[in-house]
């Protein structure tokens, strides 16, 4: 059977800008920094205690693209609980650990893919850098240094009056040179803040001061839409600059959420391999159809398919036959109508009520000629949506 062309280029966009040079790590089976793709991470929201609960969340991240995930551990018993963990999961494990420096310990002897420490609110923590240096070198743990604008250090905060991008990036090269003092560089770097211009400086600062690989992140960002507009706006001006190696979407919304909107936004950047994209346009006074109510149609009604096909779902007759012709698969609606098209050929006409049904056969049926085998039932995943 000929193979089936794809709506989606095959190839990838060349990318905005060189990507900046890093070292380095292994996150487990991960690579991060050099040349390796830009990863996606996630936090669990389970007591980390709960080995069973965070386990399930675990493999619902996994199965929602996540590659790293952190857990946290503000507790004995959940420093106990990191062998299972780190053992049973699917992807690398890293531990969170504030206040008490003896976790880190513990997470390193568990087998935690690396540890992520927060210099600015673990006491005396500056005086168990040899320790733990020593101890992540013989075990072959990352440390990622993570600064946060919200527990920065103090002595930063009485030099420069507020958690500045200056501030920022002086803690964290700070750490990284104690650590560098027992010859330790085995280190990932995150300089947070909530404001994402403050962020996107204390990146630049930090990326022209150092050659760490970079986890990017704006801390605290809000709930599900703020949080996805902050992140978006930060990571696409690093990542377009070449800048950051691995990123967390920090929302209030379930941790699959977060997961998605990173997926997103490094296809949108041409990071990452793009899969299954509705194309549907924002409605306006010429639309003869309900194109909102059309479009979350189709998206549930393709929901966890993992085919790299652009779908058009377009409701007026002015831009609507051109995007659904130069789609994998379109309807360009009017009339109580719409005009199927598929590989840029109109194959019928169907009702209104109709246009749903017919593009989901349709899909499946592109998908089987590609010999993919596709699986709707799988509730974790689903198509991304780009609005038009």
């Amino acid at each position: 059977m000929s193979p089936v062309a794809l709506g989606i280029p095959t190839v990838r966009p060349k990318p905005l800008a060189v990507r900046r040079h890093s070292r380095q790590i292994m996150v487990g089976s991960v690579p991060v920094g050099g040349d390796a793709p830009v990863s996606v991470q996630s936090m669990t929201t389970t007591v980390t205690a709960d080995v069973n609960a965070t386990l399930q969340q675990i493999a619902e991240l996994t199965a929602s693209g996540c590659q790293i995930v952190r857990v946290a551990v503000p507790s004995q018993d959940d420093a106990d609980a990191l062998p299972i963990i780190a053992k049973k999961s699917q992807i690398p494990v890293i531990a969170d650990i504030h206040f008490q420096p003896k976790y880190v310990f513990a997470a390193i002897d568990a087998g935690c893919a690396a540890v992520r420490v927060n210099p600015g609110n673990i006491k005396k923590f500056d005086d168990k850098v040899g320790e733990i240096a020593r101890a992540a070198a013989a075990a072959g743990t990352p440390i990622r240094i993570g600064v946060n604008a919200g527990s920065l250090d103090k002595r930063l905060l009485e030099k420069y009056g507020k958690a500045t991008p200056e501030a920022l990036v002086e803690s964290a090269l700070w750490e990284c040179s104690l650590f560098e003092e027992h010859g330790f560089r085995d280190i990932k770097i995150s300089v947070k803040h909530n404001d994402p211009v403050v962020m996107i400086n204390a990146y630049r600062q930090l990326a022209a001061q150092c050659d760490y690989p970079l986890h990017l992140g704006v801390t605290e960002a809000g709930p599900a839409f703020q949080g996805t507009i902050k992140s978006a706006v930060a990571f696409g001006a690093l990542l377009a600059e070449g800048i950051g190696d691995t990123i967390r979407v920090s929302l209030s919304a379930p941790p699959v959420e977060e997961v998605k909107v990173g997926a997103q936004i490094l296809e949108s950047l041409g990071l990452r391999e793009r899969g299954l994209e509705i194309v549907s346009c924002p409605s306006c006074g010429r639309a003869q159809v309900d194109v909102y109510t059309l479009a979350e149609q189709v998206q549930a009604g393709l929901e966890g398919m993992k085919v790299p096909l652009r779908v058009a779902v377009m409701g007026c007759v002015v831009n609507g036959p051109g995007e659904a012709r130069e789609a994998d698969l379109g309807v360009a609606s009017g009339n109580g109508k719409g005009q199927i098209f598929v590989k840029g050929e109109v194959i019928k006409t169907v009702p209104e009520s109709q246009i749903v049904e017919t593009l989901i056969e349709e899909a499946l049926r592109l998908a089987e000629e590609m010999g993919v085998e596709v699986d709707l039932d799988d509730e974790s995943t689903g198509p991304t949506v780009t609005v038009g």
